[in-house]
């Protein structure tokens, strides 16, 4: 504190109006943007800060780094207990131990506050931006009011405009619904993870179990389709099927009925069909526009770059948000699928045509007449649709390449022309039974030429043909077919399916999905909810359903977008989710027991699985994941004192045990990740694997965010350890 009272000082020297961002790359381009003449770079305890004056006026621009407040209970007690209300804003670095980073931009701006005499949030236009600036200037700068500069890109002249044409006032609809958004979601985490927690501790099981506002719902419409699946019994039918030449090309067609639902039915329709020629009955061709698709939001970003590339959610978020802070594209985190003209898209367009990639497409739309996107029907109030600003990348990797791509050539085949195609059906008769084939094919590329490869349409033409031309050679078979269950949800149909529910924010969807892979509430890419998930999401709607209800969790989401557009007041949206959820954790404790007997089942059996890494070579016993009494790692056999076989574990990081196994044991394969570092991969028995590749983590961002990969370290086998005394789990 004292070295940023110190250098706060220097900056001091005369007053000067505080400018607040949300990132480190934010503040340095927001300064080199503003600043009539040099930049002048400082530090106050460790944090860069940027002094330059503009109009006359000089402006100090600083950094946040995200939240600095976070919401905390307000009187503990040594007693876990629930219900939990009374809730304050703290310093985060004082509620949340792994937050100690943020401290030194806790009193970087504290010091820097006492020599302004204004504030200017510059912090991102969406309801975390604008709650982020709040804290900071009704907390550390002692505010009630501050100016509001709004942009959707971090290119120069953006920020001048955001700049000269700042509102004289906070955003203060945004902040309050920002407040309540946070107030409502602490309420629900605090509460009904302590219920849970308690419920299964009071059943003698160990083990933090948790929940949310939006996680609870979002995991039991996932659950809800797992039961679909599980509870599904196939329903057999058949399909008769014609394969042959036309015109020496090959046709495939199905019988116009359909599913034939009785099999004797199937046979007497091929019964007929038996030494008949097949010729064309009829021939059906029909030209189409397809237009353009829409520029992109975050969701259709998040569900196309999952399609596309496999990136997660939250790992597309990650990337986009990386272009954002180098000025590549617009603010990602969007709903809007508007372009606004204001934007200049020639201006756009001449820039993109420096870079050889898309020069030929934007040479193409500059002989327009008129420029205009394709738009859809959403639209956001502070951002418009994603769009690069046509600012040439310097360095960016495989992952940002792509996200980056496809933004560009999306934005650029909104203005393109729309594609021509052509539907074509053949009815072909046998001795009076028809069958059908359908195709279709593009005759006009139009806008599908500047969107490849991401163009999805598929191109399935048939053969010229006339009425009466005979397909010749040609077979008819009776498949045999059972009806299929629904589809697991992937990342990218559940985004989908959360959006149309209105279950989170735009901001708020990928990061709520990750919760949940990371509580080892779901699992794969097909999403499978683990039994752990299962137990505590089907406890919950057994005995208290109100919480993973979908109809309470979109009623809040209403009243929140109410308050930020005046419609209410967030005390009145406080009170009833505080009485609701009252209500909620009443029935909760009347159930505990039965809650807890129940979860406890599942949470030991997870736990065994989980650090069960195969069997033991010595006895065929289990061998698991264990700690000794003195608290060292160890993997040892589940037959012991019978069976002392044992294995060294490493003694700092986290393992987690993989799906994947040795090639030479057998054994599951051991991922470790240290602080900081790279995950690795060991089996027990054999030693060092390799190093998870790049990308596998991605969704936490790392290399895939735009970070750089740690180096390498060679790992060494670990050494057969003597048999120890075991605690048991």
């Amino acid at each position: 504190m004292k070295a940023a009272a110190k250098e706060a000082k220097h900056a001091s020297r005369s007053g000067y109006v505080l400018v607040i961002t949300e990132k480190p790359s934010a503040a340095r381009r927001i300064a080199d943007a503003l600043a009539e003449g040099g930049v002048e770079e400082r530090k106050a305890g460790g944090v860069g800060y940027y002094r330059i004056r503009r109009k006359g006026r000089d402006l100090v621009v600083v950094s946040a780094a995200g939240h600095l407040f976070s919401l905390t209970q307000k009187e503990k007690s040594a007693v876990w207990s629930y219900p939990v209300f009374s809730v304050e804003w703290r310093p985060t670095w004082e509620s949340n131990r792994n937050a100690g980073w943020s401290k030194k931009y806790y009193d970087a701006i504290m010091a820097l506050a006492k020599g302004a005499d204004g504030c200017i949030s510059a912090c991102d236009l969406d309801v975390e931006g604008s709650t982020i600036a709040w804290n900071i200037i009704r907390f550390l700068c002692g505010a009630k009011d501050g100016r509001r500069m709004r942009f959707s890109t971090l290119t120069r002249q953006d920020l001048i405009d955001a700049y000269d044409s700042a509102s004289e006032h906070l955003d203060f609809p945004q902040i309050h619904a920002g407040l309540t958004r946070h107030h409502l979601d602490f309420l629900w985490g605090i509460n009904m993870s302590r219920a849970l927690t308690l419920a299964l501790q009071h059943a003698g099981g160990y083990k933090t179990l948790s929940t949310g506002r939006v996680q609870g719902p979002v995991l039991q419409l996932l659950d809800a389709r797992q039961r679909e699946i599980e509870a599904f019994k196939p329903v057999p039918f058949w399909i008769l099927q014609l394969e042959g030449k036309l015109n020496s090309g090959d046709i495939v067609a199905i019988h116009t009925h359909g599913e034939f639902w009785k099999k004797e039915e199937a046979e007497a329709a091929l019964a007929r069909c038996k030494g008949g020629r097949a010729v064309v009955d009829s021939v059906e061709a029909r030209e189409y526009l397809q237009k353009p698709p829409f520029p992109f939001d975050l969701t259709t970003l998040q569900r196309d770059a999952y399609l596309h590339f496999h990136y997660s959610p939250k790992q597309t978020l990650d990337i986009a948000q990386t272009l954002y802070e180098q000025a590549l594209i617009s603010y990602p985190r969007t709903s809007s699928q508007k372009l606004p003209g204001k934007l200049g898209f020639k201006a756009i367009l001449n820039n993109l045509w420096k870079q050889p990639a898309y020069k030929k497409f934007c040479e193409h739309l500059l002989k327009k007449d008129r420029l205009k996107p394709n738009e859809g029907l959403k639209s956001d109030p502070a951002h418009p649709a994603i769009y690069p600003t046509g600012l040439a990348p310097k360095a960016l990797n495989s992952y940002q390449k792509n996200i980056y791509d496809m933004i560009t050539r999306r934005f650029l085949a909104t203005f393109a022309d729309a594609a021509k195609r052509e539907a074509m059906k053949l009815v072909i008769d046998v001795k009076g039974e028809k069958f059908a084939a359908e195709g279709a094919r593009t005759l006009e590329q139009g806008w599908m030429e500047f969107y490849r490869p991401y163009v999805r349409l598929k191109e399935q033409p048939l053969p010229p043909a006339k009425k009466g031309d005979a397909v010749s050679p040609h077979r008819i078979d009776m498949l045999d077919k059972e009806t299929q269950p629904p589809k697991r949800y992937t990342q990218a149909s559940i985004l989908k399916e959360m959006e149309g529910l209105g279950l989170g924010t735009k901001g708020t969807r990928a990061l709520i999905l990750q919760t949940l892979y990371d509580r080892g509430y779901i699992s794969e890419d097909s999403i499978v909810v683990t039994k752990l998930g299962q137990s505590v999401v089907r406890a919950l709607d057994k005995y208290c359903p109100d919480i993973v209800e979908v109809e309470l969790t979109k009623r809040f989401e209403k009243e929140m977008e109410d308050i930020q557009e005046g419609k209410l007041k967030p005390d009145e949206v406080i009170t009833e989710a505080e009485t609701e959820l009252a209500k909620i954790l009443r029935r909760f404790k009347e159930h505990e027991g039965k809650i807890g007997a129940e979860l406890l089942v599942i949470v030991r059996e997870t736990a065994r699985e989980e650090s069960t890494i195969g069997k033991c070579p010595a006895c065929g016993g289990d061998l698991l994941m264990r700690n000794s009494k003195a608290g060292k790692r160890f993997v040892g056999c589940s037959e012991y004192p019978k069976c002392t076989q044992t294995y060294s574990l490493p003694q700092n990081g986290y393992i987690r045990k993989v799906s994947e196994l040795c090639k030479t044991c057998g054994l599951n394969i051991l991922s470790i990740k240290g602080k900081g570092k790279r995950p690795w991969k060991l089996c027990i028995k054999c030693g060092f694997v390799n190093h998870v590749k790049k990308g596998e983590g991605a969704a936490e961002g790392g290399a895939a965010a735009g970070g750089k990969p740690k180096p390498r370290k060679t790992a060494r086998r670990p050494k057969a350890a003597k048999p120890r005394k075991m605690v048991a789990l």
